[in-house]
């Protein structure tokens, strides 16, 4: 074994780089790969395993560690009060915003924020303000108010 360690504290370890992997680039994957090399390192401790079983032992936890990970999120997805949270033209429905460049023929500009969007709507002049009442990709659909 490489630096002289009993095979338990290289599961040990593989189970804390896995799990620092996690916390890096999550996904929420591969902390069930790290809690099934850690109860291959506390199996490793408690019995006397050749290294093939070892890896037939750390194969059968990270099947069960990976499927008991996928009920438990089913059973319990994550949850966010705010339903909209990482999609911003959904979240400027029903803000009022100001025409910038004059909607016609169907497109113009409007300024919302301290940023300026494409817009969609009926005829508009410069300087008038709108609601947002919908969106198309990145262009606004705007109402005269």
């Amino acid at each position: 074994m490489p630096f002289d360690l009993d095979p338990h504290w290289l599961w040990l370890i593989a189970a804390i780089v896995l799990a620092i992997a996690e916390i890096i680039a999550p996904g929420f994957f591969l902390i069930w790969l790290a809690a099934a090399a850690a109860a291959t390192g506390a199996v490793a401790f408690l019995l006397d395993l050749s290294v093939p079983v070892q890896a037939l032992v750390f194969a059968i936890a990270a099947l069960v560690a990976v499927y008991a990970g996928r009920r438990y999120m089913a059973a319990y997805p994550a949850y966010s009060p705010d339903p909209m949270l990482n999609d911003r033209t959904a979240r400027l429905v029903g803000e009022i915003v100001t025409v910038v460049e004059p909607i016609g023929e169907g497109h113009g500009r409007v300024k919302v924020g301290d940023g300026v969007w494409n817009a969609t709507g009926p005829d508009i002049p410069s300087g008038a303000r709108a609601r947002i009442t919908g969106a198309q990709g990145s262009t606004l659909i705007v109402e005269p108010l």
